[in-house]
């Protein structure tokens, strides 16, 4: 029996039930002639979601992402340093000198993980500065994901890689040129890095890696291009925070600042979290009161499963890419 079939037989109520209406109205959306985006929040991709991820990206099944600056990074940690992580299964019994002793180590826990700092971030340090420091000099400026782009086309991190390429969303992303959307990147390891040089002297220009309200001028020109009624973009949001709440206020933005009011709205709407849908969180807001600040219409296909993205992503994930 493939995943697929196990799933459509034994999901048929409350949670279970809507992971699969979502499921399917991804296929549907895509059969349509639609697009899609993805949001990852969190530390998806030290979840390793990219073994999946990456397979929807060359397979045609995502056009666009929103991520983190965590998410963008710790793909990459995970490519050159997989050997090096810790799984730390008891980590709810860890005591306060567990936890020193993990620093004193340079491991950084997430959860059950602990990423190794000399082996991961300090690695893609020394090649990110070297082509920060490039583009500084020649008054080159970048996005985030751009300047991965260039670091892993390059290939010199092949030297390092501790998984299969084949498992890396950010490699298929590269090979596709696939547009990303980092708001806050400066929120993340590197995005510290790169204050820290700037601080210190080594960049000159704090514009060279581009940031927040320039990724909003980016994905607007790509969604004015890109959405249309006959080819409509979804939005596939795991997780909450600014990974999804950024880039989903361009439609609005679109309609109400612009006045691109034949700009359509968003075609397709799935939100894994288990945020508390109450409480003024516009992470957990309903589906439906996205359609008050015009980012949704009232027939726009939405589903909202409450639960564990790691469990529940690549259950959906496996619908979609046919296993």
């Amino acid at each position: 029996m493939t995943v697929t079939n196990f799933l459509k037989h034994h999901y048929r109520h409350f949670n279970a039930a809507a992971l699969i209406d979502a499921a399917e109205g991804y296929n549907k959306h895509l059969a349509d002639g639609g697009k899609m985006m993805i949001t990852l929040a969190g530390a998806m991709s030290t979840a390793e979601m990219g073994i999946q991820l990456a397979q929807l990206i060359r397979e045609d099944k995502v056009q666009i992402i929103s991520c983190t600056g965590a998410n963008l990074e710790e793909d990459i940690f995970n490519l050159v340093a997989h050997d090096f992580y810790e799984r730390v299964p008891n980590y709810r019994d860890l005591t306060p000198a567990d936890e020193q002793a993990l620093l004193e180590r340079h491991m950084n826990r997430v959860t059950d993980t602990c990423i190794p700092e000399e082996e991961a971030m300090r690695r893609l340090e020394h090649s990110v500065l070297k082509f920060w420091e490039k583009a500084d000099k020649a008054g080159e400026q970048y996005f985030p994901h751009e300047f991965f782009y260039q670091i892993l086309k390059s290939g010199e991190l092949e030297q390092y890689y501790q998984i299969d390429p084949k498992d890396s969303w950010m490699l298929a992303a590269a090979e596709k040129n696939l547009p990303i959307i980092c708001p806050g990147w400066e929120d993340s390891t590197l995005g510290n890095i790169f204050a820290g040089h700037v601080i210190s002297g080594d960049i000159k220009n704090v514009h060279t890696v581009r940031t927040g309200i320039e990724y909003m001028i980016y994905l607007a020109g790509w969604y004015t291009e890109q959405a249309t009624d006959e080819s409509p973009v979804g939005f596939f949001q795991i997780g909450g925070g600014i990974a999804g709440d950024f880039p989903i206020c361009v439609v609005p933005m679109l309609h109400q600042d612009l006045g691109r009011t034949s700009v359509p709205l968003w075609g397709y709407f799935c939100q894994i979290s288990d945020s508390t849908t109450s409480y003024g969180s516009y992470s957990g807001a309903v589906p439906n009161e996205k359609i008050t600040w015009g980012k949704l219409g009232q027939d726009t296909p939405k589903y909202i499963i409450e639960s564990d993205a790691t469990i529940v992503a690549p259950l959906i994930f496996a619908i979609v890419l046919g296993q």
